[in-house]
């Protein structure tokens, strides 16, 4: 009995105690809380209203982008709405306007149907011209492993999400909110072999 009885105390104290902690640590209504930081970040909208049999592909590509960087988003385009990028579907290689691009201005990807007819993937097609938007050049030759070699990886490389150095590149590319300036941007680049 005299070991229940000390059972029964001890767990009545803890008890006391568990429900005095909480209150202890209550944060008053009175108190300020201080605001969480958030980065800043570009949202650019695409519009891939003329690029049918890629939507998949075009899901995919920007769902890599978004889930790999956090200072820029790619936003699918309201129905009537301006976009940075235009996304087409074409019968010739894959090109696309070399960024980054910056909002309310002005890019293109066009999804070639010829590089799909030689056996290469859909999805890093569309991530690697995204790519190209957002400021990254092409590094051919290169390994399956960095998304902007493209084509000189070869027809069995499905790789559609960027590496360390692309992510960098691009996140320094969009910091601070802001899109950074370089002279190389506006120009197409074509993705042939």
């Amino acid at each position: 009995m005299v070991h229940f009885l000390r059972l029964g105390i001890a767990g009545a104290a803890a008890g006391m105690l568990l429900t005095a902690v909480p209150a202890a640590h209550a944060v008053s209504a009175a108190e300020p809380t201080m605001p969480k930081r958030v980065a800043a970040q570009v949202t650019l909208r695409y519009d891939a209203s003329r690029a049918a049999g890629w939507e998949q592909a075009i899901s995919a590509g920007v769902a890599s982008w978004n889930g790999n960087v956090g200072n820029v988003k790619l936003v699918k385009a309201a129905p009537g709405s301006r976009a940075e990028i235009q996304i087409v579907a074409t019968t010739g290689w894959p090109q696309a306007t070399l960024g980054p691009v910056r909002p309310g201005g002005r890019a293109r990807v066009e999804l070639g149907s010829q590089a799909v007819s030689q056996g290469y993937d859909k999805t890093r097609i569309v991530a690697h011209e995204l790519g190209h938007n957002l400021g990254l050049p092409d590094t051919k030759p290169g390994p399956c492993s960095q998304l902007m070699s493209g084509s000189s990886a070869g027809t069995s490389c499905r790789n559609a999400v960027p590496d360390a150095a692309e992510r960098s590149r691009v996140e320094n590319a969009y910091a601070g909110g802001t899109v950074a300036h370089t002279r190389t941007g506006g120009r197409m680049l074509v993705d042939a072999p």
